[in-house]
């Protein structure tokens, strides 16, 4: 029996997109869907679309880029942005295609994961990338490391987070992360 490629990876039960130097090639209706955008809108656009501001879109790119140079995979959760501004948690997974130049080619696969954790409070960028690494069960010390920001400022940001999540201590953020406030 031959397998239509083209008619799979349309109808995945994930959003998948294929790239180039962080540039969407194509995608699946899946992504659309989940992103409430046009194929004609994303195909040809940055992948800078799908993030909530600029900062974040270079932030994570400096930060997977040695990742998948040294192991190929990267995933995480984090927070995306759909066409009409809605913020949503997501799990990202990826597999660059070329190794040596991490972003020149990959497969993205996207998981809406909003019916189990939509997003709360208002967030800032940098709130948003420190709640991602709580969630991973990461340290101040690693979460500070893995951002190139001091584990005291990492404090201060979990303390804001704590204050906007009403927290009573970590534990408890990260419960009310995980479970949307």
């Amino acid at each position: 029996m031959d397998i239509d490629y083209r008619l799979a990876f349309d109808l995945a039960p994930v959003g998948l997109i294929l790239s180039r130097n962080r540039v969407i090639v194509d995608c699946n209706r899946h992504v659309c869907e989940m992103f409430g955008a046009s194929r004609e809108l994303l195909i040809g656009a940055s992948f800078q679309v799908l993030y909530p501001s600029a900062i974040e879109f270079e932030r994570t790119g400096s930060r997977i880029a040695p990742i998948l140079n040294r192991s190929g995979t990267y995933a995480d959760d984090r927070i995306m942005k759909r066409a009409n501004g809605e913020t949503f948690w997501c799990h990202v997974t990826g597999r660059t295609l070329t190794q040596s130049t991490p972003h020149e080619a990959g497969i993205w696969s996207f998981e809406d994961l909003s019916s189990r954790r939509p997003v709360k409070a208002e967030l800032t960028a940098r709130e948003r990338e420190v709640a991602a690494h709580l969630m991973d069960g990461l340290t101040s010390k690693e979460i500070g490391k893995a951002l190139s920001i001091s584990h005291r400022t990492v404090e201060i940001y979990r303390a804001r987070l704590m204050r906007k999540y009403k927290a009573s201590n970590t534990g408890d953020l990260v419960h009310r992360l995980m479970a949307g406030g």
